[in-house]
């Protein structure tokens, strides 16, 4: 489970940032008192239009930024003071996938099992598993560096998953990719939520979270926008589809006056 409690994140400002962005704000406010709750053995989707926060909310649920007000538990540990316990819970997917080029898939996935301390026949069963589930032994032993974004992001999925984490957070998992690479991860996470994870992902592509999501976040401007079931959602949709919804409710946000 994730639990999300008066949630706030606030950058400085240098000046030359100050004036590339036209303020006089000190600081940038990412994420603004947000609140929420994923549940084990469910899929949360944390949707908003690029800058909403949603990068900057995931990083700080995997401990790769700090809180500036608030908190987050992660599988019944508080993030701070409990970061090392936490990463061991937790399998994070960026949108960047950071692979170091000379290396091959093998040695990537084998590199972060060793770091999670996965013993060794716990990790064969679970790499061929993976492997098998991404359609990756053609190209396990090429080097990164020739490597398609599909081939990549697979290695960075197999990387985020060869310690069976028990909370996945996915950042946009699928951007980019062919509908077969795409397929493969969602077929996934849908693995992950029948194995009782918790799942955290987000998306702009509305069709996979209308595949997937059981519980639906939104956020713009840092602030929160809705927070309840994907079944609630369509039920009170005053829109044709998702997509239309989706966009209205943003809409009605940015037309709030600025507190």
């Amino acid at each position: 489970m994730i639990t999300v409690k008066n949630l706030s994140k606030s950058f400085l400002l240098s000046k030359q940032q100050r004036k590339e962005i036209g303020t006089n704000q000190n600081a940038l406010v990412a994420v603004d008192d947000i609140s929420f709750v994923c549940q084990s053995g469910r899929i949360c989707s944390l949707l908003g239009p690029n800058g909403a926060g949603k990068t900057t909310t995931l990083r700080m649920i995997a401990t790769i930024l700090k809180p500036s007000k608030g908190s987050i538990e992660v599988a019944g540990h508080h993030v701070e003071g409990s970061e090392q316990i936490v990463r061991q819970k937790i399998g994070f997917l960026t949108g960047s996938t950071g692979l170091y080029k000379r290396l091959t898939p093998n040695e990537v996935v084998k590199y972060f099992a060793d770091l999670y301390q996965v013993e060794s026949t716990v990790f064969k069963e679970r790499k061929d598993f993976l492997f098998t589930l991404l359609d990756m032994h053609n190209f396990a032993n090429k080097r990164i560096g020739q490597l398609s974004t599909g081939m990549k992001q697979k290695v960075s999925i197999v990387r985020t998953m060869i310690h069976d984490p028990d909370v996945v957070v996915f950042d946009e998992p699928t951007s980019g990719l062919d509908v077969i690479t795409a397929e493969n991860i969602i077929n996934l996470i849908r693995q992950c939520k029948e194995q009782g994870k918790t799942v955290i992902f987000s998306s702009h592509i509305m069709s996979e979270v209308d595949l997937l999501c059981d519980d639906l976040v939104i956020i713009h401007q840092g602030k929160l926008c809705y927070n309840d079931t994907l079944i609630n959602f369509k039920s009170q949709m005053k829109s044709k589809s998702l997509t239309e919804e989706f966009i209205k409710i943003i809409k009605d946000q940015s037309e709030l006056p600025k507190t």
